[in-house]
């Protein structure tokens, strides 16, 4: 880097365009070093190259080079499966990508002497960049004009805004809290600061899914012991009188593909990856794919008040005057001096137009933690405008109109002093005027407030204004208990005890949005946050689930998991809606997955003991999966579902798959011990357990299916006469034998027993749930 020609350009022309050029023929432009999605060869690999589908291959292997080729058909299944989870994977793929194009950080610069917008790989080594509050640091770059406050928490961890003038360096990873620079970049790509420390430029917290933490939990089991029971049982199966070579390695074969429960990954991926290719139809980029299952999941809604309730667009009502100054003057000028154009700059801009234009001296930007902004002129002394408790020792000559207006107005108090302002503000300041500025609600937020509280989803609204003119904004949003408000800054700062008191929060700055949602977290709340600001970045870290919206600051929409591209604020309730039948259909077909892994679980653990051939082999595990867990479970998991998710995902699953899975063991070991009884032939035994095992996986997906509708029933009556055909017409394909009059007495009995089994199992786990409902619905944090 040392040998290569710098350039020193000036922030008025930047560099030209035959300088770009060659910064790029020397490789010298940025790339961006931000984890990005993954690959179409990474997706391949993840999904073939799994434990479970080594163990099939190698099970698939066993049987071929025993010569059971028809019991190499359980290999379509899963070839099936991960065709349609890579695919499926690959589509979702393409739809972030392009989203995340339309959502990516653009920076401006200087080139040719005119200001451009630009992509991050198109920044070179020495461009011009000017950043603005809000804006991400993309590079490491080095201030030649102006002054900001940056907060580099995504870096140190310290969360305080740190005040940068000429010839400091900005680094990549931090972003701007208030103020605007123009600034050479110094470093590029891996050069950068952040990339050398950790390779990443974006914050990555530790994915939090219920569901994934439950499927990795069952997926560990199952892969501990399955080679070790696998193994003994082979050796079990090859000392059974009559049992050939082919026999034991077939029936054991039959007994580890019931364990392998590799069809539930690959729905669950499925799944939401057919989430994500919806959603995206909404402007909703999913930048975590699991976000969308805890939206679905919160009990606590925290929302920021500008850009997310009210259109972030303000306008000046009125202004009242409190001494005789030429205002129009004053605020045109002071508007105008303001680098950074936020909402109440952007307000002041239009009502003052600028007629008359002063000598400046010094700009004081807005920054979220002091809550003002200042202008020094030559002439007139230095002007304040922002909250009048942080800017004024005492409000007692305002308070009159503060209590007036404020229930329906925001309010900025303009004010006026000739002293010097340094660190700290002087104390000789008088209030000259107010202005009265007013944001309109926006007309899809009152929906959905509505709604999550119909739904006992808690609203809190967190935002740095006066909490009377909060408290308004969520009477009129209709928020409940918006009466209950306090202005942070004069509490006590007991976290734990205000989340549990109040609805309404003003004054809080950012650092206390965060520890609002820490609060809420350490009580074991499930918490969703929106916000658009640098003020609400350090909250939407924390929450479980972040929303940003897409005319937000670069920090928000980096940091949060779903980005509303749109800014339409009503696509969250599509979010809950895809989480909601994601989970609650997901539940309902692991049940059917889990169904066959612990009953082939259980019988392979029995038959380590029990002296006779397995009594499935690998062909008819196939039958009957693929009509009671395969195509409905797929079919299933697609439905629309909006109810409320209620409960752990783990233990409601195990709940609806253990009758059927009891029922099933119990069964077979009935027909067993008749088989042996009455002399039945290991041929017609295997049958039995076959139609056995199938009637009660046709009871589980009777019973989920309830109530039944168009779709159920249709896929019901179907999957069932599927079946029936298979077995009658295809009975020598499936090795299955017509069965002796004593065999039907004994499948019936079973059968019917079987059933009042079932439904007493089912009963059982219904009083328990009952009895001790914690068990079931205290989240899994």
């Amino acid at each position: 880097m040392n040998e290569i020609k710098r350039y020193n350009p000036s922030i008025s022309s930047g560099l030209s365009e035959e300088q770009v050029l060659t910064r790029k023929k020397q490789k010298l432009q940025n790339y961006d070093t931000s984890i990005p999605t993954k690959s179409n060869l990474q997706i391949i690999g993840l999904n073939v190259f799994t434990l479970f589908n080594l163990l099939n291959f190698v099970l698939a292997l066993a049987v071929l080079l025993v010569g059971s080729y028809k019991n190499l058909l359980f290999m379509g299944v899963v070839i099936s499966n991960i065709l349609i989870s890579t695919i499926q994977e690959l589509r979702a793929k393409h739809i972030i990508d392009k989203l995340s194009v339309i959502a990516s950080t653009k920076v401006k610069v200087i080139r040719n002497g005119k200001k451009q917008e630009i992509k991050i790989d198109e920044i070179v080594l020495d461009d011009i960049v000017i950043f603005q509050t809000g804006n991400q640091i993309v590079t490491d770059s080095i201030i030649l004009e102006g002054t900001c406050e940056v907060d580099e928490s995504f870096i140190t961890g310290e969360a305080n805004p740190i005040f940068k003038k000429e010839g400091d360096m900005l680094l990549s990873g931090s972003f701007i809290c208030s103020g605007t620079v123009y600034s050479k970049v110094e470093h590029i790509g891996d050069e950068n600061y952040t990339a050398k420390i950790s390779k990443e430029a974006k914050y990555i917290k530790k994915v939090k899914s219920e569901i994934m933490i439950s499927l990795n939990k069952i997926l560990k089991i199952a892969g501990i012991i399955i080679v070790p029971i696998g193994s003994i049982l082979l050796y079990k199966q090859m000392q059974v009188v009559d049992n050939t070579l082919t026999d034991a390695v077939v029936n054991t074969v039959g007994a580890l593909i019931g364990m392998i429960p590799e069809g539930l990954v690959l729905l669950t991926s499925t799944v939401f990856a057919v989430s994500v290719l919806k959603l995206s139809k909404y402007n909703v980029l999913v930048q975590e794919l699991y976000a969308i299952e805890n939206l679905a999941r919160i009990d606590t809604l925290c929302l920021d008040k500008t850009g997310t309730i009210t259109e972030g667009v303000m306008e000046v009502k009125d202004m009242i005057p409190l001494k005789q100054y030429s205002f129009s003057t004053i605020l045109s000028n002071f508007s105008h001096a303001q680098s950074e154009e936020n909402a109440t700059i952007l307000a002041l801009k239009k009502a003052y137009p600028l007629v008359e234009q002063k000598e400046i001296l010094k700009v004081y930007p807005f920054s979220s933690q002091k809550k003002w902004s200042g202008v020094t002129f030559k002439e007139e002394g230095t002007f304040l405008l922002g909250a009048a408790e942080f800017i004024l020792k005492d409000t007692s000559k305002i308070d009159f109109y503060l209590k007036k207006y404020s229930d329906d107005y925001r309010i900025l108090t303009l004010c006026h002093t000739k002293m010097e302002i340094n660190d700290t503000l002087p104390i000789s300041i008088e209030p000259i005027a107010l202005l009265l500025l007013e944001d309109k609600i926006r007309p899809e937020a009152i929906d959905i407030i509505d709604y999550f509280q119909k739904q006992g989803v808690t609203i809190k609204l967190i935002s740095g204004d006066n909490p009377r003119t909060v408290s308004s904004i969520a009477k009129r949003s209709g928020v409940k208990d918006f009466d209950k408000y306090i202005d942070l800054s004069k509490s006590n700062k007991d976290y734990d005890d205000l989340v549990k008191e109040y609805s309404v929060f003003g004054r809080v700055a950012p650092d206390e949005k965060k520890q609002l949602i820490l609060a809420l977290k350490r009580q074991n709340h499930t918490v969703a946050m929106t916000g658009d600001g640098v003020n609400d970045v350090l909250a939407l870290k924390e929450a479980d689930c972040s929303i940003g919206l897409g005319n937000g600051t670069d920090a928000a929409r980096n940091v949060s998991q779903l980005v509303i591209l749109d800014s339409n604020f009503s696509s969250v309730l599509k979010v809950v809606m895809e989480g909601r039948q994601s989970i609650n259909n997901l539940e309902r077909s692991a049940s059917l997955f889990l169904v066959k892994t612990i009953f082939a679980t259980l019988l392979a653990i029995l038959f380590l003991f029990i002296n006779l051939p397995y009594p499935f082999m690998p062909i008819q595990l196939t039958l009957t999966s693929t009509v009671t867990i395969g195509i409905p479970s797929l079919i299933l998991a697609l439905e629309p579902n909006k109810n409320i998710v209620k409960g752990r995902f783990l233990v409601n699953v195990i709940g609806r798959a253990l009758p059927a899975a009891l029922t099933i063991v119990i069964n077979i070991l009935l027909i067993i011990i008749f088989s042996q009884i009455f002399h039945i032939t290991p041929e017609e035994t295997s049958t039995m357990c076959v139609l056995s095992n199938a009637a009660v996986g046709f009871f589980l997906l009777y019973q989920i299916s309830q109530p039944f509708n168009l779709l159920r029933k249709v896929l019901f009556l179907f999957m069932l006469s599927l079946f029936l055909l298979q077995a009658i017409i295809l009975y020598k394909w499936f090795s299955l034998v017509f069965l002796s009059f004593i065999s039907w007495i004994v499948l019936l009995f079973v059968l019917v027993l079987g059933l009042g089994i079932f439904i007493k199992f089912v009963k059982i786990y219904e009083i328990i749930v009952q009895k001790h409902p914690k068990w079931f619905t205290e989240n899994a944090k």
